[in-house]
């Protein structure tokens, strides 16, 4: 393993570090890799961030992690820091949804001007996780964004008589439904998935191929860095591991990897360091650009330690 010329300071933007799953939190599994390499930790929420005559700021707790759950963390003191005078990198890792909180604290980190922040403030503010893979529709299903419940009802009808709608800002399987048109609830589930006609929503065709597995694929800088293959439980539509999903190996064919290189140099244009897309049945269905999961997942069921690129990629970037 590769050394660094220095330690590093990492903050991470992101959920309690008290409350994550060790055994499956791909920010947890970063931060570890980054301490064990040398570099100092941080941690910051997103109300901890501020500014200052245009300073971008942040209440840095410094924190001791170790895999043992239940006392996985030990937490230093917080001060009060200058981002781009006390930081080298901060990576926003906050989970979804992307909230109004969530936006002004992506809009404070895209002040930073030393700082490197990843993924780029300025790229996420303009990706909507659901909407983003919509620059690629011939790599996708057919796919309907709409808030008026007879144009899903019309496009349903296309789809052979029954789709997946979800809303644009969930987050792990959060308000996803396969719907019918033999279904009575129908109704009722587009006016909760629009919110009675208020909120835009996702209409995908359904893929059987789900019942194969919902394909997550972990990109770093546009290239392959691992994958898994996310079964869902029976009886349930959604593949995510935390509703049920198994957890299974996979190779990436030719539809995988003709996906990622028609979406790569796009995401390294616009700052996209880490990323997961979703692909079923050879099919392009969302591409996470917040805080993509499954690292963890995926590094176990190839036998290695998927962290350490990240890091050795995040201490080339910054010079260490």
């Amino acid at each position: 393993m590769s050394t660094p010329s220095r330690s590093l300071r990492l903050a991470f933007v992101m959920d309690p570090i008290e409350s994550v799953d060790i055994e499956a939190d791909t920010t947890f599994a970063l931060m570890l890799e980054a301490q064990e390499r040398g570099h100092r930790i941080f941690t910051a929420e997103q109300g901890d961030l501020g500014v200052d005559a245009g300073r971008p700021l942040g209440r840095l707790r410094a924190v001791t992690l170790r895999r043992e759950p239940g006392r996985h963390v030990d937490p230093g003191e917080t001060h009060l820091r200058v981002l781009d005078d006390d930081t080298d990198v901060v990576f926003q890792r906050k989970d979804p949804p992307v909230d109004e909180e969530y936006t002004r604290a992506t809009q404070i980190l895209s002040l930073c001007r030393k700082a490197r922040v990843l993924n780029q403030p300025e790229s996420i503010l303009a990706a909507n996780e659901k909407l983003y893979a919509l620059n690629f529709p011939d790599l996708m299903a057919e796919t309907r964004v709409t808030r008026h419940i007879p144009e899903l009802i019309d496009f349903m009808a296309g789809c052979g008589g029954e789709m997946i709608v979800k809303p644009l800002e969930g987050k792990g399987g959060e308000g996803i439904f396969h719907v019918r048109n033999d279904d009575r609830n129908l109704f009722s589930i587009l006016e909760q998935a629009t919110a009675f006609g208020t909120r835009w929503t996702m209409a995908q065709r359904y893929l059987p191929d789900v019942r194969k597995g919902d394909k997550r694929i972990l990109l770093l800088e546009g290239e392959v860095l691992g994958s898994l293959l996310r079964v869902p439980a029976e009886g349930e539509v959604r593949a995510n591991l935390h509703v049920g999903g198994r957890a299974a190996p996979t190779d990436l064919d030719a539809d995988d990897r003709r996906i990622v290189e028609r979406i790569a140099p796009r995401l390294r244009a616009e700052g996209f360091f880490f990323v997961g897309i979703d692909v079923i049945g050879g099919r392009l269905t969302e591409i996470n650009v917040t805080s993509p999961t499954g690292i963890q997942e995926a590094g176990r069921l190839a036998g290695e330690n998927l962290c350490t690129p990240v890091i050795e990629r995040v201490e080339a970037l910054a010079g260490a």
